[in-house]
């Protein structure tokens, strides 16, 4: 039994299936010639799967006759001997049921760039400009998943926005300077060589090195079927590209964007350099070294009244610090003035304190182990918290405000200095800690700003690899982050100063590039302040569209609370920045007199010249006489500067281009990196975002949801999924539409995976739509346009068809429009793939094959079927290129577009135009072929049984009789049943040879019949459906069971309807020979 619920704003097929739910879980119930149940699930995209109906045969229960001559046909197969057969209209077509994808893709792509499809189409086309920004991928080794995604993701776009008419431009770009390509020339070179190697050398195997790959990766992403400007890219390293980034840097620097400082950044010591934030990661699991340690305070103010001078000598400042190392540099100890703070007696310590598991041992400093311990100031709220962790009793003897202590006084535990307790902000808290905070203002951020305002000195007392420096005294020469480390700690305990050290797990920023830690280090860095147009920056993100929306809180967040941006990084390969330095004073010179010519310079030369030239020969000739007190910076820019500017040095330079783009699209990551670079420069010099919208993706994961690495042997390389691996059958070569079907069909907003068992589901879903492909082909072989139905006179189904057809091509187009393509992966699987094939493919087979090849039944069919070719090809040659073209070029005629040019690509033949003729269906039309749909799967289920039990065997065997109490229900079948316009009787939906619809009060007539069933229409109208054997003769030529078989003296095998299309048709001389 079947509950049908039917609603007119049902606007997609009525599936061949009892019930559905409402959620987006569709179940494909009863598909016709698969014997189990599959579902497709549209939330789980690890599972797929589709009708298992083959593209020409019928389902089993029309296993032969002129059905199986058709699948004979396509496959090239003899067909079965019969006077009747040359009067078969059998599909023809020379588009092959196998894709080949690796020899004909190729062909495909060789076909486009030969006749300069992307160029033609866009230049004829007459609607909107459209730019999509190509972000550029970095030139320093082959493609991974995360590129092809990137790159599928906007061409689909792009081709898309060609179909709607639109002049699209895109120019791919690269990033090509760096440190990534300047470690791979040095690791390509032995020790010796490095020793040798001058900075002009290394620029130019580095650029060497990055065209080289520039050249592999375009390869790559032509296969994947991306189309671009691919003769004029972008290269970071271009002369104009690097000339027009001086440009940006000069404006900014003019604007008082740009200054030089002495303050902390992140500094990696195992790439020497500066870096910014987004060239960090935090990976899990790593562990500190962290210390609670005590400083003595030896003076208070006079505004605290003597308050603290009973606890003299033996008061100290309690502190925690996860970086011991930064103690030779501490120059004050921060409060929180709105914090209470508590002095505290040390009483009953006890040695053996509780550990942590495995290796993560505490340990106690002597201080706790002498007789005699000091009084502590901490945080009031963290004294229980204390007490657990050190192992000792705490006596509160006294407590005051964070703002009491300020100016206290206390002596440094290394080097004796006399040094302030001062006001931080709300960074210190009682989270953790003590509540004090060891203040060193050249390693840390919090700690800079405190020490500016207070006027302490910013110590910073290690070099670029991470040592300490002799400045550092005894410390000298010791690495940082090991050695020196241990020293400091070892030191302080030995000078009564530690409490307690134990490891400490937490995030820590590491070089991303090395995946080595990094230490914030005060060096002279430029800077670019981000301060001084945040408020601007923050205005513009709120005028972009972000997809999805949540993607405007995120760069919303990481905007607000960015620093000043260190532009500076200490590197051989990258644009310089164009600075010269007094030799005695220092004193940079940097003017727009000094940026412009040396932008001129850059211009015609490229960025070598900063490096090839003499100093007198880079100033201009104002300051040449002079030359001699100056030298050149060596420092260059961040490439995230680079990539930044990119808005002002291809959409601002470019022919055809515009400012602001209209979409960005780049990874989820990019919301630190690119989108804010590029939102920072643009705000600063134009005022406004370089982008109207901004789409954003996740990661690639493996299909169980990993991470892809070597090591764990999970990697999927785009260019194996494309052109197979060495062994065929574990790596078979899928070819570039099948990897871009994958693409389509995940929600790209999230993480996404795919793997060797998703591969092969979308390799099936891709081969069955591809047979969808074939079958509208094969039956249009001697279709011409001016053989089309009107569609008012078309029969219901047929009409039906186009109504379902038309809503599907205006979702999909909003799906386009909303860059939702899994939405249209979905409505393809759904209609194209499962309710075509099912339904109308299925009963259309007869009036296809056997309804005379100039009827009125098989034109009207093949009206339909050409407008879902036509729609069809179109809509889904965004995503699957390939494919589209592939149909295209089989096309059994010309199509003609309406300014009477002829489409030789699908992409010459535009975007299906909106019918408003076909979505007026009547609502009442829409319900009742809804019910008849589900009628058709209740009556397959009866001769399902039928078969079984030996009853009949093809379904044309079978003779249907329904029975239903609802007056015009019966009424409106028993029009169906009368129905001659070989398409809307019940018998040709059913694919059965007779329909009787029975008086309700005949229940014994239906009660005699062995084989029965029934369903309800919205749970009250019930229909009884009976099966019996077919009345009748089977006709040789359509196999349908009639009475009236032999009723034809010259054609005594034919029924009816065949003996009417063999008049009209004649057979020719040798087959009317018996």
């Amino acid at each position: 039994m079947a509950l049908m619920h039917s609603s007119s704003s049902r606007i997609l097929s009525q599936r061949s299936c009892s019930s559905f739910t409402k959620t987006t879980s569709v179940s494909l119930c009863q598909i016709r010639g698969s014997s189990s149940v599959e579902v497709f699930s549209f939330l789980n995209m690890k599972h797929y799967s589709t009708s298992s109906t083959d593209e020409f045969s019928s389902s089993k229960r029309r296993s032969r006759g002129p059905v199986m001559q058709a699948k004979k046909s396509s496959e090239g197969g003899k067909q079965e001997e019969g006077r009747y057969k040359h009067t078969v209209d059998l599909p023809k077509t020379t588009f092959g049921m196998r894709a080949n994808a690796l020899v004909r893709e190729p062909e495909i792509q060789k076909l486009w760039e030969d006749n300069q499809v992307f160029k033609r189409v866009t230049e004829k086309n007459d609607g909107k400009f459209f730019v999509l920004h190509d972000g550029p991928p970095y030139a320093n080794g082959d493609l991974h998943m995360g590129h092809a995604l990137n790159k599928i993701l906007k061409d689909i776009i792009n081709r898309y926005k060609l179909l709607q008419n639109c002049k699209v431009q895109y120019v791919p770009g690269w990033d090509c300077h760096g440190l990534p390509i300047e470690l791979k020339v040095l690791q390509s070179l032995d020790q010796d060589a490095r020793k040798n190697l001058t900075a002009p050398n290394l620029r130019a195997k580095a650029a060497k090195f990055a065209k080289a790959t520039v050249k592999t990766q375009m390869a790559s992403f032509k296969r994947c079927g991306i189309w671009a400007d691919w003769s004029n890219p972008y290269l970071t390293l271009d002369p104009e590209y690097e000339a027009a980034q001086i440009e940006v840097f000069g404006q900014m620097a003019l604007q008082g964007y740009i200054y030089r400082g002495r303050k902390p950044v992140h500094w990696s010591p195992s790439s020497r350099t500066a870096l910014a934030e987004a060239e960090l990661e935090y990976p899990e699991g790593h562990v500190s070294r962290s210390i609670y340690a005590i400083f003595r305070m030896v003076s208070s103010p006079p505004t605290l009244g003597g308050l603290l001078d009973d606890f003299f000598p033996d008061l100290c400042l309690a502190i925690w610090t996860t970086s011991p190392w930064t103690v030779p540099a501490n120059a004050g100890v921060a409060v929180n003035a709105k914090l209470q703070y508590a002095v505290v007696e040390v009483q009953l310590s006890i040695e053996d304190i509780p550990t942590s598991s495995g290796s993560e041992k505490r340990r106690l400093g002597n201080v706790l182990k002498e007789p005699k311990k000091p009084f502590l100031i901490v945080a009031f709220d963290l004294v229980p918290t204390l007490e657990a962790k050190w192992g000792v009793k705490l006596i509160v003897k006294k407590t005051l405000k964070g703002s009491d202590l300020e100016n206290c006084r206390y002596i440094h535990p290394i080097n004796n200095r006399e040094c302030p307790v001062v006001i931080g902000g709300d960074y210190i808290t009682t989270e953790s800690g003590t509540g004090l905070v060891h203040t060193a203002p050249g390693h840390g951020q919090e700690d800079y700003a405190t020490g500016l305002k207070y006027g302490l000195p910013i110590l910073s007392p290690v070099d670029d690899d991470g040592k300490f420096t002799e400045e550092a005294g005894r410390f000298s020469g010791l690495d940082v982050l090991g050695d020196g480390n241990l020293a400091v700690v070892k030191l302080l305990d030995e000078q009564m100063f530690l409490i307690m050290e134990e490891p400490y797990k937490h995030k820590y920023p590491y070089d991303w590039r090395t995946k080595k830690p990094t230490i914030f280090r005060a060096t002279e860095q430029w800077f670019a302040s981000v301060e001084r147009f945040r408020h601007f920056a923050m205005n513009a993100i709120g005028h972009v569209k972000w997809i999805p929306p949540q993607a405007e809180n995120r760069i919303s967040a990481m905007t607000s609370s960015r620093s000043d941006w260190c532009i500076s990084r200490q590197r051989t390969w990258g644009v310089p920045i164009p600075v010269f330095y007094h030799v005695e004073s220092k004193e940079p010179l940097m003017n727009e007199e000094t940026i412009n010519h040396i932008q001129s310079i850059i211009a015609e030369k490229g960025s070598d010249a900063w490096w090839n030239m003499t100093v007198k020969d880079l100033l201009p000739d104002k300051f040449r006489d002079k030359s001699a007190d100056y030298e050149k910076g060596t420092d260059t820019m961040d490439v995230w500067f680079d990539s930044g500017t990119s808005w002002a040095a291809v959409l601002g330079k470019r022919n055809g281009l515009s400012f602001p783009a209209d979409l960005y699209l780049e990874g989820t990551d990019q919301h630190r990196g690119w989108f804010q670079s590029s939102l920072l420069t643009s705000i600063a010099i134009k005022g406004k975002a370089p982008y109207i919208s901004v789409v954003t993706h996740g990661f690639v994961l493996d299909e169980k949801g990993f991470k892809m690495s070597k090591s764990l042997g999970n990697v999927v390389d785009p260019r194996t999924v494309i052109e197979g691996g060495k062994n065929s059958k574990e790596a078979p070569g899928y070819g570039a539409d099948v990897l871009r079907l994958w693409v389509s069909s995940v929600d790209y907003t999230g993480d996404v995976m795919i793997g060797p068992q998703v591969l092969r589901q979308m390799s099936d879903i891709y081969r069955k739509l591809r047979g969808t492909m074939r079958y509208l082909l094969a039956n249009l072989h001697d279709w011409q346009a001016d053989y089309a139905v009107l569609y008012h006179d078309l029969p219901m189904i047929d009409q039906h068809a186009l109504y379902q057809l038309e809503n599907v091509v205006k979702n999909i187009r909003e799906s386009y429009e909303n860059y939702q393509f899994f939405k249209i992966f979905q409505i393809i699987q759904r209609f194209v793939i499962v309710d075509l094939s099912n339904f109308y493919f299925d009963v259309a087979k007869d009036r296809l094959y056997v309804g005379g090849a100039t009827s009125f039944t098989r034109r009207s069919c093949q009206t339909v079927l050409a407008a879902h070719l036509l729609s069809i090809v179109r809509v889904i040659a965004p995503i699957l290129p390939h494919l589209a073209e592939d149909v295209w070029q089989n096309l059994p005629f010309q199509y003609t577009n309406n300014d009477g040019s002829i489409a030789k690509s699908v992409f010459e033949s535009k975007w299906p135009a909106l019918n408003g003729e076909r979505l007026v269906f009547p609502s009442e039309e829409i319900d009742f072929w809804g019910n008849i749909l589900e009628l058709r799967t209740e009556v397959n289920k009866v001769l399902e049984i039928a078969r079984t039990e030996k009853l009949i065997g093809s379904s044309l065997e079978a003779k249907v009789y329904l029975q239903a109490s609802d007056a015009n229900l019966v009424s409106r079948l028993q029009d169906m049943c009368a129905e001659n316009n070989g398409a809307d009787s019940l018998h040709h939906i059913f694919i059965t040879s007779q329909v009787e619809v029975l008086p309700s009060l005949e229940n014994e007539l239906l009660e005699s019949i062995a084989y029965t069933g029934e369903y309800l229409i919205q749970g009250t109208n019930k229909i009884s459906i009976g099966v019996s054997r077919a009345d009748g003769s089977k006709c040789e030529r359509c196999w349908n069971y009639s009475p009236q078989v032999g009723s034809y003296v010259e054609h005594p095998t034919l029924c009816p309807r065949c003996y009417k299309v063999i008049s009209d048709q004649p057979l020719p001389a040798m087959a009317a020979v018996s």
